[in-house]
């Protein structure tokens, strides 16, 4: 009797809740499905997803000046299938300001694809001028299945230092397929420069907002509330270790010349300026709607400014090459402070001469240095490649190309300058080749004891060089970033990572010394100056197309050094005459703030060359 109670108490409470469940799905189709009123506003909204691009970072040079910023720029988007069959062609054309041919073009894309998709917005056009963007907001609701989009792009107040900055463009479908989500058609990315370099870091995080608009295009309120919206995060600024004044008076010093300067911190490896000329103004190369047309001009430009001479254009680096192999030859044994070689006026070999400068004789490293001893190198160049021997050759290059390899040279640097070239380093194996013999001598490659024949450097990798000695031994790899705006995250660590050279510091002050001649005294005199003690080397780097190129690497002062640089300066002959002058004043600039030396300045500013290098 008791469980025939138990089991009729459990009917009636699941009929109650049967019949209660089902008055309650009666009443609530009554509100969604017949109810007008619902049935109306239903009709009337449209959920719409809103991408919310994050600000990108900015760029401020080692004293806080602002170097790139953004501002806003105006995009509109279209979702196809959205498009009304009685679509106003002719009055949205004339409300943008285009033809039909263009609306037609921007609209019809290739849907079989996977880059568009009907249902899903795709830009239609770009960079809308404000006042039609606004004309346009405002007869929106005429035209279904357009989205106006607002974002940002790039400016650059100092109008210096492209090659190194970089430009964004749009993504490429391989961007799209890489990123896992983050980017989507239309959107922008880095692709040169810093701006590519760090785009993981400065692109920030989108945001997203659900708003549901009526009928007429205006938004009505949000979504739950706004539970599902998510704020955009911005990307970090970057602080950079270039000094904007400096960079701009190296650019105008290198006007009107092809050619390079880069100078570095030697304690911290912080680039401190790196020119490229011929250069450009990179907000030509922002993103505006001239810019296929700006940057078609800067492709056929003959002078090539969109080239980085800084550190993708490889050079014989000429005597500066002298300095550094002195520092191995001293290492090795084969070269001693004190060591003197005779100068006749030339280095002969059987039909072959090196030329030298009249001077006095190479009596010690120093002097060879000052006078840049054609001579006193390549003996000492022979020296060191027969260590083992004159038939042994490969042994004793074998052993300089391991050393070149621990100054930074024959393969990049590492650095966070996007455009870097490794140089080239001949090796045993390449001279094997190229003769197609084990048999070959150091008389065959002569020329590279003075910089010349096969090695190939940067003006980044010779910068580097200058710091090196001026360091007495050790190098940072050179980068362009200083730190990021979160103080917490520090600089990759391969640019905090001190490299030892393996040459002993007691090998270094015969070097600097007759660096320091070779300014005060010697060939290049034309940088002295003499409120600082400057130390340097000059080059002539042969141009088998045209007039030799000019070249000078050196650091200041010669005690506790701030600056290091190199500047190589194509067609413009002796290293003395203009590379040597530009990297004093460069210099003076950055020690001094303020240059004294007008009528060399005005000179170097002034003087054309004309580039006649084939490339």
């Amino acid at each position: 009797m008791l469980r025939t109670d138990k089991k009729t108490r459990y009917l009636i409470i699941k009929g109650f809740l049967v019949v209660w469940i089902g008055i309650l799905i009666i009443v609530l189709a009554s509100y969604q499905l017949f109810d007008p009123v619902y049935t109306s506003k239903a009709n009337a909204t449209t959920l719409i997803q809103k991408n919310i691009d994050p600000a990108r970072g900015l760029f401020y040079d080692r004293n806080g000046k602002i170097l790139v910023i953004n501002y806003p720029a105006y995009d509109l988007y279209v979702t196809y299938k959205n498009i009304r069959p009685d679509f106003d062609t002719n009055g949205f054309c004339a409300l943008l300001g285009i033809s039909h041919e263009q609306f037609v073009d921007n609209l019809e894309k290739d849907w079989s694809s996977k880059i568009y998709s009907k249902s899903v917005p795709f830009i239609f056009l770009k960079n809308i001028e404000p006042e039609t963007f606004l004309r346009f907001q405002e007869q929106l609701y005429r035209y279904p299945g357009f989205q106006p989009y607002l974002r940002a792009v790039r400016e650059y107040p100092e109008p210096h230092g492209a090659h190194f900055l970089g430009y964004m463009s749009e993504v490429k479908k391989s961007d799209i397929d890489q990123a896992e989500g983050e980017y989507k058609p239309g959107d922008y990315i880095g692709v040169t420069g810093l701006e590519r370099q760090y785009e993981d870091y400065i692109r920030g995080s989108k945001g997203v907002q659900f708003v549901l608009r009526d009928k007429l295009g205006q938004q009505v309120g949000s979504y739950l509330k706004g539970s599902l919206d998510k704020s955009a995060e911005s990307g970090l600024d970057l602080m950079l270790g270039i000094d904007i004044e400096l960079q701009k008076y190296g650019e105008l010093l290198l006007r009107g010349k092809s050619g390079s300067i880069v100078a570095i911190e030697p304690s911290t490896g912080e680039i401190l300026a790196m020119v490229s000329s011929p250069n450009y103004n990179p907000n030509l190369l922002s993103v505006n709607r001239n810019r296929g047309r700006d940057y078609a001009y800067l492709l056929l430009d003959s002078t090539k400014p969109l080239f980085d001479r800084s550190a993708s254009a490889v050079y014989p680096p000429g005597s500066i090459f002298k300095p550094v192999l002195a520092l191995i030859a001293q290492q090795e044994g084969v070269l001693h402070s004190s060591t003197s070689h005779s100068c006749t006026g030339a280095y002969y070999y059987k039909n072959v001469s090196y030329g030298c400068h009249h001077h006095p004789a190479p009596n010690n490293i120093a002097t060879a240095l000052q006078h840049s001893c054609n001579s006193y190198f390549i003996q000492t160049f022979r020296d060191l490649i027969e260590i083992n021997g004159y038939n042994k050759p490969q042994e004793g290059l074998d052993i300089l190309t391991k050393y070149l390899g621990y100054f930074g040279l024959g393969k990049p640097l590492y650095s966070d300058v996007a455009t870097e070239n490794g140089g080239f380093i001949p090796t045993s194996e390449y001279y094997s080749r190229l003769y197609k013999t084990n048999n070959w001598r150091s008389t065959y490659i002569i020329s590279v004891g003075i910089g010349q024949g096969e090695l190939q450097l940067t003006t980044l990798q010779m910068a580097n060089l200058a710091v090196i000695i001026a360091n007495r031994g050790y190098y940072y790899t050179p980068h362009l970033l200083k730190r990021f705006s979160d103080s917490y995250l520090l600089i990759p660590e391969n640019l905090r990572t001190k490299h030892i050279i393996p040459v002993d510091q007691k090998y270094f002050p015969p070097v600097i010394q007759g660096m320091e001649l070779a300014v005060s005294s010697g060939t290049a005199k034309k940088a002295y100056y003499d409120q600082i003690v400057v130390c340097g080397k000059t080059g002539t780097s042969q141009n088998p197309h045209g007039e030799d190129h000019s070249v000078f690497f050196g650091f200041a002062p010669k005690n506790n050094p701030r600056i290091a640089l190199a500047v190589y300066i194509e067609n413009a002959g002796w290293g003395g005459d203009v590379a040597a002058p530009v990297g004093s004043l460069m210099i003076e600039k950055y020690l001094q703030d303020t240059v004294s030396r007008k009528s060399l300045e005005t000179k170097m500013i002034e003087l054309k060359i004309k580039n006649k290098t084939r490339t």
